[in-house]
């Protein structure tokens, strides 16, 4: 390869790095936030709903912001709890939502699902004899 092929080769990843960036930080920017806590009780919560529910527009961008406390019992790999949506309609698993949640604070940015409806958050991890009620309504409107 020439010399000015790898200049060009750079400038071309540069360029392609920055259109990310801008990307990202548009997306971050109007992403919908969404505070969750894995309580050590095996439950999920949201601050201020007594029975916790998330609801959100078909496509956009989600930030969603974990705190997680171990339960009495968790992965081999340190997963304490786990985060999976579900189609309401069959069961199914929505791609790119099958998160594990360490001990302590992490963020996900996710895109919410295109496909207006009802959804359901399970657990995947055994957290405890309680991992069982460990879930929450997740609803997607247009």
């Amino acid at each position: 390869m020439t010399k000015p092929e790898r200049i060009h080769r750079i400038v071309v990843w540069v360029a392609a790095g920055l259109a990310w960036l801008a990307m990202m930080a548009r997306a971050g920017a109007q992403a919908h936030v969404i505070e969750v806590t894995a309580g050590s009780d095996s439950r999920y919560k949201i601050a201020g709903q007594h029975i916790p529910e998330i609801t959100v527009k078909a496509g956009e961008p989600i930030l969603l912001r974990v705190t997680a406390f171990k339960g009495k019992s968790w992965n081999r790999d340190g997963s304490i709890h786990g985060f999976t949506l579900l189609r309401a309609k069959d069961r199914t698993r929505v791609e790119g939502w099958d998160l594990l949640f360490k001990p302590g604070k992490q963020e996900f940015t996710l895109t919410a699902p295109t496909e207006p409806g009802q959804y359901e958050v399970v657990c995947t991890v055994i957290c405890s004899e309680e991992h069982e009620g460990m879930h929450m309504k997740f609803t997607v409107v247009p």
